[in-house]
């Protein structure tokens, strides 16, 4: 592909014709739709497409959070020449609007004033239609988080279903997975060569509808070799909607081909049509790059960093993110209940030290900086330029986890470059205060003493998050998390080193109550744990089960998907509210729920006054 670039604009994207006019254009090439507020800063998954679009030479509008309920907001920029790009925003719209209760959120972090009514359920369905009633023809392309997690048939824990691909219900004629900047430039490139849409079939990172004799072909002959690789057929929706075995296999068979460098092409039936899945886009170049598209290109796009001034009202996920630094993008932590691995991918992909210092110098320019950086990170704090030590054994591995069930001895696990770029951060002028807010993965901080120093002494203001999220090992080995002794090990050496430096600071630990295979019983000894060690968590979460997730698979359909095993979960609403209850045994609102959890779970001996309760009698 011919790399064309456009001169960097420090304006806004067009939001309106009036915008156009002002620019001079006629049209646009592409229309991004967003469920999130426009704010024109890196950490926006939309904006940032945007962005990197308008980089490559196109003529890119954005309509954000637009007025769904009829298709007069669709028509602002005019008929885009090449496609729609339609997204939900950086959350799954479900996820954003409703607990794990399934009530209603008190804010919307992501739009104006924290409102809870700016966007529809599904939001990428409706978008997707409301963008076809506006202009008839031209191509819709879903992209973003929700359409990437919903690509497959999957479980909607709102509803209690299980749902068709995101692409059929959308009637789309695309749908980009992952993180998106390779796949959507080819194929924007290619529409503007003159391609047709229904004709683009190769781009890594894309799904598209197949007809049903397409997919007969497939299902006849699965061995069959397409630009040299075999074919995986998934279980159909309608088995996966009646059989729970066969969701089972689905969900084995998908996270077996997640890795870019030994994926295999996926198709899936839906009734009379299939969907034919490319294998995923290749990670992103590091640092600079070489003629592609690396990390640093992204972060160098001309950014206004802050929100559109047509909004009066501050956008709380901005507030969270402005003066933060993303350091790298994917985890191969691996997770059950993440879903970052599935749509960040395993490979670590990582900035250049010039790059984040470039982004520090832009920071400083802005008014309301005053020498603090909130967070330098990423999807975990501690994972910069961690990688594989062989491309080649990397390209072949099919492993869903390079730390579990422990650190690979093919990881390296140096955290000299991270310790450098901590210290160039610090070093930088106009720099007072740097704090890290990411998780830190503590069974690789716990390798690096010399990083755990420099954390403790120079990084934490007083509270540093980590999540060993239990203490069972039956249940971490089903969430894919190390042991609790690891956990144990980092913390005395935080404790350790924070003196050393002088500080009086703590490690916050993060637990998930709910999650599959953990019982009652489970939970009561993670409460034990708790007492015994003096911790009063407040910052718990009771699992969600978020489209394609392994652990959403077990509470779906009560099976390991890795191992075809029956694994133990708590499915009903009261179930869940029990666990969560012996989670927070120590707050009086919850000693109702907590006893009786305990009475259930056959421990009444832990109701009363001695030292040895959780929990006083009634």
């Amino acid at each position: 592909m011919a790399v064309s670039r456009s001169v960097p604009s420090p304006r806004f994207l067009p939001t309106s014709r009036a915008d156009l006019d002002a620019r001079g254009w006629s049209e646009v090439d592409v229309v991004i739709v967003s469920g999130d507020a426009y704010v024109d800063h890196p950490a926006f998954g939309p904006v940032l497409i945007a962005r990197f679009l308008e980089g490559r030479g196109f003529k890119v509008g954005v309509i954000a959070q637009p007025d769904w309920r009829s298709a007069e907001p669709f028509l602002a920029l005019g008929k885009p020449r090449l496609f729609f790009g339609v997204s939900a925003g950086n959350l799954d719209s479900m996820l954003n609007r409703l607990t794990a209760q399934k009530k209603n959120r008190s804010e919307d972090q992501y739009s104006p004033g924290g409102r809870t009514s700016c966007r529809p359920d599904r939001a990428s369905v409706v978008y997707a239609q409301r963008c076809r009633e506006a202009y008839p023809g031209v191509p819709v392309i879903l992209g973003g988080i929700e359409a990437s997690l919903r690509r497959i048939a999957h479980y909607d824990y709102w509803s209690d279903t299980v749902r068709r691909s995101m692409l059929l219900d959308a009637k789309a004629d695309m749908l980009v997975f992952g993180m998106g900047e390779r796949p959507i430039w080819e194929v924007a490139d290619r529409v503007n060569r003159g391609e047709r849409i229904g004709e683009i079939r190769d781009v890594r990172g894309t799904a598209f509808p197949i007809s049903d004799a397409e997919m007969r072909r497939h299902e006849a002959d699965p061995a069959r070799m397409v630009a040299d690789r075999k074919v995986v057929v998934l279980p159909s929706y309608e088995e996966v909607s009646t059989d729970k075995r066969a969701f089972a296999e689905m969900s084995r068979k998908f996270q077996l081909e997640t890795n870019p460098g030994n994926a295999r092409p996926l198709a899936q039936r839906h009734a009379k049509r299939g969907i034919y899945f490319n294998p995923p886009a290749l990670p992103l170049e590091d640092g600079p790059g070489r003629g592609g598209v690396s990390m640093d290109e992204l972060y160098d796009l001309p950014f206004t960093r802050v929100p559109h001034p047509m909004y009066e009202e501050r956008i709380p996920a901005y507030d969270t993110v402005k003066h933060s630094l993303v350091l790298m993008r994917g985890c191969f932590g691996g997770c059950t209940f993440c879903s970052i691995t599935e749509h960040e991918g395993r490979v670590i992909q990582n900035r250049s030290a010039e790059s984040v210092l470039r982004e520090i110098r832009a920071l400083r320019r802005q008014g309301d900086f005053r020498g603090t950086i909130t967070d330098l990170g990423g999807p975990t704090a501690n994972m910069y330029k961690l990688a594989c030590k062989s491309p080649d054994i990397e390209a072949k591995c099919r492993r869903l986890s390079c730390v579990h069930p422990g650190v690979c001895e093919n990881l390296k696990t140096d955290h000299g470059p991270l310790i450098q770029l901590m210290r160039r951060v610090r070093e930088e002028d106009g720099v007072k205060h740097v704090f890290i807010a990411s998780g830190v993965r503590y069974d690789l901080a716990e390798r690096s003493p010399e990083y755990v120093e420099e954390l403790a002494r120079h990084h934490v203001g007083g509270q540093l998050s980590v999540a060993p999220e239990h203490v069972s090992p039956r249940v971490l080995e089903k969430m894919k998390k190390p042991g609790i002794e690891s956990y144990e090990r980092f913390q005395t050496m935080f404790a350790c080193a924070s003196r050393d430096a002088g500080k009086e600071q703590y490690d916050i630990p993060y637990f998930i109550s709910g999650h599959p295979g953990s019982t009652l019983e489970d939970m009561v000894e993670l409460a034990l744990w708790l007492k015994k060690n003096g911790r009063r968590p407040r910052q718990v979460q009771d699992f969600i089960p978020t489209p394609m997730a392994m652990a959403t698979c077990m509470y779906y359909t009560g099976i390991d998907p890795l191992t075809m095993q029956p694994v133990y979960t708590a499915t009903g609403l009261r179930a869940k509210k029990l666990q969560k209850a012996l989670l927070l045994y120590w707050s009086p609102d919850q000693w109702p729920l907590a006893r009786e959890a305990l009475r259930e779970a056959g421990r009444a001996d832990l109701i009363g006054t001695g030292a040895n309760a959780l929990v006083p009698p009634a």
